[in-house]
């Protein structure tokens, strides 16, 4: 029960990426929450790999290996592992639940599905609020144009890719 209750304490969304435009878990992160090891939950995912077709799991390249330890800090102990991680998407995940039994298997995907459900209802009050703010550009004239603008741009600006920092080569 005490796993249970840490459970409910960590963060998922913390450990949800944004790669090649989808929203996936690294197997690292994954076997952490289910309490096993990478290994095996690689292995056991191999054992049934009919179940994941690339729009569940994918391998990540080198080079978005390397981008993403770059970018989180969280990741840099995996820096110098041999084997490149698989990313699973929300499908993905659910599909976990089917080959990884127990107690812990089931209330980690539960606490997972959540929060994949709650990140979807983020992203989609995100997008009433350009839908209300266009509404109200429309409704009132020129003089408030420049607001209207500024308050789009903001909201734009947190879905555009961050500029490299660093050296360049």
């Amino acid at each position: 029960m005490n796993n249970l209750r840490s459970l409910k304490e960590t963060n998922i969304a913390s450990y949800i990426y944004f790669i090649r435009g989808e929203k996936v878990m690294l197997d690292v992160d994954l076997a952490n929450l289910y309490e096993v090891e990478t290994r095996a939950l690689k292995q056991s995912v191999k054992r049934n790999i009919d179940r994941f077709p690339k729009d569940f799991m994918f391998q990540l390249t080198v080079s978005e290996w390397k981008e993403l330890i770059t970018n989180c800090d969280n990741l840099g102990a995996f820096k110098f592992s041999p084997a490149l991680p698989f990313a699973f998407t929300e499908q993905g995940v659910a599909m976990l639940s089917g080959i990884l039994k127990g107690e812990r298997a089931v209330s980690v995907n539960i606490a997972i599905m959540r929060t994949f459900v709650k990140l979807r209802q983020l992203i989609q009050g995100h997008k009433d609020l350009i839908s209300k703010i266009d509404k109200l550009e429309e409704k009132y004239d020129n003089q408030f144009r420049i607001v209207f603008t500024a308050l789009k741009q903001l909201i734009r600006e947190d879905n555009k890719p961050r500029p490299r920092i660093g050296f360049k080569k």
